[in-house]
């Protein structure tokens, strides 16, 4: 089959696209004929290997898996012994952190997938994976956002923020989200109560008072959430000395703060999945890419300034 892999760690450029052997299949696992992809933050970060201690689990000199790629949709071609609830032929949609999708074929944990909505494509859904597990699992699980809630989602026009609005509405949340005012149309749309442009109005100095605080562009404070918040959760980190500089204070405050990785599950896709099936969540799509243009489309994300999501369509 044909991938993109990578032999050390660095930008786009150190990625070839070459013929390597199909996965083989474990009990627990589903193999995936790969329809489509998207790309994600995660993807350029592991495959630069920063921040430097995530090298820990990707692989201390040299990257331990050498195809890249986080989120895919698919078509289920074998199921492991132990699957029961996927077959060959089932649509799938699903992440795995470890990589391995931006090939023609990938073998995961039957758990890290869900079958697709009927009706909806294989483009649209590989782009809701791991950008709408984080967002929900941020909201729901680890913000416990309950009904008539107020929530702030600071970057709410990104893959993760355009996602999070769109949740809380269908959570029944009132949903004040940040972003530039050029934006400012796009968030709205998706439902936000309110938006506010943060080229106009200097979130840190923000007065605001939210039930639930969620950074998905990784710029606030400390300070900022204790602030604004009874709670936060942060999704994102701007530098490495931003995460420390959060992380210590949140060690020595009772403020409740979450942070997290998102992690695969096949009970949140299938919540994701019901939300698209009910319009109540939709993907923005930015910009479509063959597979061949891969290294363009992280090159384009890592400028961090995508609206909506990027997708990656298979061509055969």
């Amino acid at each position: 089959m044909k991938a993109f892999i990578k032999t050390r760690y660095g930008g786009p450029e150190i990625l070839r696209f070459e013929e390597v052997e199909r996965p083989s299949v474990k009990a627990d696992e589903v193999l995936v004929e790969v329809m489509a992809n998207s790309v994600n933050p995660a993807d350029w970060h592991i495959l630069r290997g920063k921040p430097y201690f995530a090298r820990l689990s990707y692989g201390l000199l040299k990257p331990k898996h050498k195809i890249p790629g986080t989120d895919f949709a698919g078509v289920v071609v074998k199921a492991g012994t132990n699957v029961t609830h996927l077959k060959a032929g089932d649509k799938v949609f699903g992440h795995h952190l470890k990589g391995g999708a931006f090939a023609e074929y990938i073998s995961v944990p039957a758990n890290s997938c869900a079958l697709m909505p009927t009706g909806t494509d294989y483009t649209e859904m590989a782009c809701v994976p791991l950008a709408g597990s984080t967002a929900y699992q941020a909201l729901v699980i680890h913000g416990q956002l309950r009904k008539n809630e107020t929530v702030l989602i600071n970057g709410g026009s990104g893959g993760v923020g355009h996602f999070a609005v769109q949740i809380a509405k269908a959570c029944g949340a009132k949903v004040t989200a940040v972003c530039s005012s050029k934006n400012a149309d796009f968030v709205t749309g998706l439902g936000a109560d309110r938006v506010i442009a943060y080229d106009k109005e200097n979130i840190h100095q923000h007065e605001g008072q939210y039930d639930l605080v969620i950074d998905t562009n990784g710029n606030l404070s400390h300070a900022d959430y204790k602030r604004m918040g009874k709670r936060g959760v942060m999704v994102g980190f701007t530098t490495m000395g931003h995460m420390m500089s959060v992380s210590l204070r949140k060690a020595f405050s009772r403020f409740p703060l979450a942070q997290f990785t998102a992690e695969a599950d096949a009970m949140d896709l299938d919540v994701l999945g019901t939300l698209i099936y009910k319009n109540k969540l939709k993907v923005h799509l930015t910009q479509t890419y063959s597979q061949h243009d891969i290294p363009e489309a992280l090159s384009y994300i890592e400028k961090m300034r995508t609206k909506g999501k990027i997708a990656i369509r298979w061509l055969r």
